[in-house]
């Protein structure tokens, strides 16, 4: 997760949509805007994410939607119909920003398909920096007690237990609704078979850097993946935390979630997602999760955590392949929708029919 540090540091992620008027929606005959039939929207959450996708999808028209980011304040379309949205980083800006393109009447979503592109850290036991997973379980780290690891109770691994709970084994009821989502198991296994031979970028500092890593996947190039993705507003590394991270994911989905990448936005953007199927606008078999990694999650063997933290906001290859891979493993799933639209407009087609 660590790798967006640097991003943040050496691109331009703020009021790269304003240099630019934005094309007006089309008009129906009586005068009113028609809302835009989607077929894929791009969620991403800031501008090194969302600048891949842009250049591959070539967005003709820009519809600027009351309650954007500032920085992010139009949805950007091309003419196949599919379209890109930036959320601006953490919960708070994800939840806010996908409830404004949904309720703002500017899209028929009722058949679209949603991808949550974004770059994550990436435990090394699952995957390595390039590698991009995706998810069937998103699990929400942030709702939780927290004792201080100096005051916690003998025998405990570490200071976290689920709410209204007493003990770090113990699965706690999910009051907020909003602790773990399931993504649909045909969509996954689709948008999985589809990318899995994708060919991706790779470079020569991360693969010098991975060799430190003593097993794979960590030391092998990237590749694509499926397993889960764990999501918190706190940016943490280091082995200790890791364990939580596996710990945590395997309490809350009865065993079933595989913990693998560590981000901030997805539980908050499901949750929005979820208010507007709710509320009859969109579908949510519809929604794919693909996190790429940019940075282990916990340094190698004998390698302090700080100093791990340094050498990785280092690694100049590490932003720029991980923001690439999220189109070259999402784009099969994209252009296999767009393409055979006839078939998957319904809801997603028999494994015979790509």
């Amino acid at each position: 997760m660590f790798a967006l540090v640097l991003m943040l540091g050496t691109l331009d992620v703020g009021h790269a949509e304003r240099s630019e008027p934005a094309a007006a929606a089309p008009s129906s005959a009586a005068g009113r805007t028609a809302p835009i039939a989607v077929k894929v929207l791009i969620i991403n959450m800031f501008q090194p994410e969302a600048a891949p996708w842009r250049a591959a999808l070539r967005p003709t028209t820009k519809i600027p939607v009351p309650g954007l980011d500032d920085d992010y304040p139009a949805v950007q379309c091309n003419a196949d119909a599919v379209c890109q949205m930036t959320t601006g980083m953490g919960h708070a800006n994800a939840a806010a920003s996908t409830m404004a393109v949904l309720y703002s009447g500017a899209f028929d979503l009722s058949k679209t398909y949603f991808l949550i592109a974004g770059i994550a850290g990436i435990d090394p036991e699952r995957g390595t920096i390039g590698s991009a997973a995706w998810a069937r379980f998103a699990v929400d780290s942030g709702i939780a007690h927290e004792i201080d690891a100096r005051e916690m109770p003998p025998g405990w691994h570490d200071g976290y237990f689920g709410v209204l709970t007493d003990s770090p084994s113990a699965k706690p009821k999910f009051e907020y609704h909003t602790e773990v989502f399931r993504l649909d198991e045909d969509l996954l296994q689709r948008a999985f078979a589809l990318s899995r031979s994708a060919a991706l970028e790779d470079s020569e500092d991360v693969a010098a850097y991975r060799r430190h890593y003593g097993a794979a996947p960590a030391n092998q190039p990237p590749a694509v993946i499926q397993c889960d993705t764990l999501g918190g507003d706190t940016w943490w590394t280091g082995k200790r935390l890791g364990e939580h991270a596996r710990h945590w994911t395997r309490l809350l989905t009865d065993g079933k979630g595989v913990y693998c990448t560590t981000q901030q936005e997805d539980n908050a953007t499901l949750n929005a997602l979820t208010r507007g199927a709710h509320s009859g606008l969109l579908d949510l078999k519809r929604v794919a999760i693909l996190r790429s990694g940019s940075d282990f999650d916990r340094p190698y063997a004998h390698q302090g955590v700080l100093e791990g933290l340094h050498a990785q906001l280092a690694l100049a290859g590490a932003a720029r392949i991980a923001t690439d891979n999220l189109v070259r493993a999402g784009m099969p799933l994209v252009e296999a929708i767009v393409q055979r639209w006839d078939q998957w407009q319904n809801g997603v087609p028999a494994a015979a029919s790509p």
